[in-house]
């Protein structure tokens, strides 16, 4: 006859365990990170030493995180203020945003295609100001002037 399995009893995860597991899902920011530790009931002590070991293993890297969603979020044809808002929202710091929106090709050559694409016009710049674009160059004949779009 068998016996019954016995069952050991289950370990809560440390809260490096806790964000090695959350980093498998997606990359994540230092401060994303932290705040699901810190929603998790993880004391700030404990958040505190496991992204360190995550940045200094690799693991934790505002800059890459920032670099591959604003390419990502510019090739879905956003501008560079809904780009810096969410990587604002991210909790990406100001440099680092900077940096990510340097790396990208201009607002300016984007907005230009992606204006083309839409048909020109109103239509086209209705739609550059909803994805975060502040400025289009409207072309007409052999005139060509910059417009200021409705977005800060």
């Amino acid at each position: 006859m068998r016996r019954p399995r016995r069952l050991s009893p289950r370990r809560s995860p440390d809260a490096l365990e806790a964000a090695v597991g959350a980093l498998a899902r997606r990359d994540l920011t230092a401060s994303e990170l932290d705040l699901r530790l810190a929603r998790a009931g993880f004391a700030a002590d404990a958040r505190c030493g496991a992204l360190a070991r995550l940045r200094e293993a690799g693991y934790v890297d505002d800059t890459r995180v920032a670099l591959e969603r604003a390419g990502r979020l510019a090739g879905r044809g956003l501008g560079d203020a809904a780009i810096r808002f969410d990587l604002d929202r991210r909790g990406v710091p100001g440099d680092v945003i900077e940096e990510a929106l340097a790396s990208l090709e201009s607002e300016r050559v984007r907005a230009s295609r992606l204006a083309r694409s839409l048909g020109g016009g109103q239509r086209a710049a209705r739609a550059l100001a909803r994805k975060g674009f502040r400025t289009i160059v409207e072309h007409s004949g052999e005139r060509s002037k910059e417009v200021t779009l409705g977005v800060s």
